[in-house]
C-alpha cells in the first residue's frame, strides 16, 4: 500500500520499519497515524533521530506516556503535536477572538462540550465487535478511548491544570447491545469541576447524530459553537422591558443565523470552508512553528489535560477486574488531580 502511495505522489523511498526511515531520509516532520498503543513508542524513535512529530488522536494511551514524550521533544529541542484538528476549524478561531475581546466578561464560569458517532458503518463497527483481540477493544477505553479525546481538550482549553473532581457515568446503547457489544460503552457523561472554580461538562452519545457542539457561559455572556454547520451563537447576558424579553433574543439569534449562513456561502465560494479545514490550519501552524521556531499550535498543557482527564474517566467507568461486562452508571469521584505540565 505505501509502495502504491508512492507512485501515486511522485514518492520513491517507502519502508516498512520507522528506524529505517529515520536512518535513510531524516524527515523534519513524521505524521504518526498507527492505532494508538504505537504512538508513544514510534514518537520516541522520532524524536530521538530530531524529527518534529505529529500525533494523531488519541495522542497517547495514557497521561504519563504524553508527559514522557514532551519532555522527550523540549529535551530534543523538537515540536511535537497532537491531530485535535477540530479546535481549529473557523468557527472555534472566530470563538477565540471573542473571547480574547472580553465577550464573556472574564474566565469562562461553565463550558460543556458535546460529541457523538455514528456507528451506522458496518464496515468499522463489524471489524472492532467481532474481535475481541481488535486494537480498539485492546484500549484502556475501548471505543470511547478512540474518539473522545476531541471533546475533552475542548475542555482542557479552559480548565486548570489542577482538577478537584471528575464524576463520569457510562452505559450501552441498546442499539449497540443488540448488535453484540459485550463490555464496549458507547454513552458517556462527565462532570468535572477545576480548582478555580470552572466547571464542566462533556456528553458522548452514538445515539444523538451529528451533536458537536462546545458551549462557554460567562458572567457577562455565553458563546455556542456548532461544529457541524459550521456556525457560531453569541448571548448577551442583558435584560428586556416587559415583554419585549420573548420578542429581541429571538430575532437577534435568527439574525446570527442567517450571517452563520451568508458567511459559510462566502467562505465556500472563497475555498476557505471545505471537509478537514480544521486539519489543514492545525497542520499549517505546527509546520510555522517549526519554521519560525515559535510555540506549536496546541499548548503542551492542554494535551496532557486531556490525557489526564482520559485517565481519570476510563478509569471510573473501566474498573480493573471489570472488563468482561460494562458498568452501567458507574460513578466515582477524584478528590484531587495535581497536574505538574513541562509546557514549551
Amino acid at each position: 500500500m505505501a509502495k502504491q502511495l508512492g507512485e501515486r505522489f511522485g514518492i520513491s523511498a517507502c519502508f516498512g520499519e520507522v528506524t529505517e526511515m529515520v536512518r535513510s531520509v531524516s524527515p523534519d516532520v513524521v505524521h504518526i497515524t498507527t492505532p494508538p498503543q504505537n504512538h508513544c513508542t514510534l514518537a520516541k524513535e522520532c524524536l530521538n533521530a530530531g524529527s518534529h512529530v505529529y500525533l494523531e488522536k488519541p495522542f497517547t494511551v495514557t497521561a504519563e506516556e504524553a508527559k514522557s514524550l514532551i519532555q522527550l521533544a523540549n529535551r530534543a529541542n523538537v515540536k511535537v503535536t497532537a491531530g485535535h484538528n477540530l479546535q481549529f476549524t473557523l468557527e472555534m478561531m472566530e470563538m477565540r477572538r471573542l473571547m480574547n475581546g472580553g465577550f464573556l466578561g472574564g474566565r469562562p464560569v461553565h463550558v460543556e462540550s458535546y460529541f457523538s458517532y455514528d456507528l451506522g458503518d458496518k464496515s468499522y463497527v463489524g471489524a472492532f465487535l467481532g474481535n475481541r483481540q481488535h486494537w480498539v477493544r485492546q484500549l484502556p477505553g475501548q471505543l470511547l478511548h478512540n474518539i473522545i479525546s476531541h471533546g475533552i481538550a475542548r475542555l482542557a482549553e479552559f480548565l486548570d491544570d489542577e482538577l478537584t473532581q471528575i464524576v463520569a457515568t457510562a452505559d450501552q446503547s441498546e442499539s449497540l447491545r443488540t448488535s453484540g457489544g459485550d463490555e464496549v460503552l458507547d454513552e458517556l457523561r462527565v462532570m468535572i469541576r477545576d480548582k478555580g472554580g470552572t466547571t464542566a461538562f462533556f456528553c458522548f452519545s452514538t445515539q444523538i447524530r451529528g451533536l458537536n457542539e462546545l458551549r462557554v457561559y460567562g458572567s457577562a455572556g455565553s458563546i455556542v459553537v456548532d461544529v457541524t454547520s459550521g456556525s457560531l451563537i453569541r448571548n448577551e447576558r442583558r435584560g428586556y422591558k416587559s415583554y419585549l424579553t420573548y420578542f429581541v433574543p429571538p430575532l437577534k439569534n435568527a439574525r446570527q443565523h442567517l450571517w452563520n449562513a451568508q458567511l459559510n456561502l462566502t467562505n465556500f465560494v472563497r475555498r476557505r470552508l471545505y471537509q478537514d479545514a480544521g486539519m489543514k490550519e492545525l497542520i499549517g501552524r505546527f509546520y510555522n512553528s517549526i519554521r519560525l521556531n515559535t510555540a506549536p499550535p496546541i499548548p503542551y498543557r492542554e494535551i496532557i489535560l486531556t490525557a489526564v482527564i482520559m485517565d481519570k474517566i476510563f478509569a471510573q467507568i473501566y474498573p480493573t477486574g471489570l472488563r468482561s461486562s460494562p458498568t452501567s452508571a458507574a460513578v466515582a469521584t477524584v478528590s484531587t488531580l495535581p497536574l505538574q505540565p513541562t509546557v514549551q
